[in-house]
């Protein structure tokens, strides 16, 4: 199952959350991303969204919102373990494409840049 919002050149940033210590998708997380501003640094609200079924969240943010700054991601849920957490990445071109997997389980989680 491939997405048709994931491959679109307006949706350059893809996350996929997976629940690796029970084998399933990150089903129905909050997701959140802000963008520091240099001036204040104060993090302002860029948009939400919310997991799929199967753990992914197509159309989260267009390119237009994509500018070159720090970006968080922050990850709200219980069901998945993480009840809070929040992943920092810089984006200096924002004519690339970002996916930003985060894998989570009882005790740990960890995140990397796909592809």
């Amino acid at each position: 199952y491939k997405s048709t919002l994931l491959a679109s050149p307006y949706c350059p940033l893809t996350t996929h959350v997976l629940n690796t210590g029970m084998g399933v998708p990150g089903a129905h997380v909050a997701l959140s991303m802000h963008r520091m501003d240099p001036s204040t640094s104060i993090w302002n609200l860029l948009t939400t969204g919310t997991t799929t079924d199967d753990g992914r969240c197509p159309g989260l943010i267009t390119r237009e919102n994509i500018t070159p700054a720090f970006l968080p991601i922050l990850v709200t849920n219980t069901s998945v373990v993480c009840v809070y957490l929040q992943i920092v990445f810089t984006i200096t071109d924002h004519s690339q494409k970002f996916h930003v997997p985060l894998l989570c389980s009882r005790f740990s989680y960890t995140t990397y840049r796909g592809s």
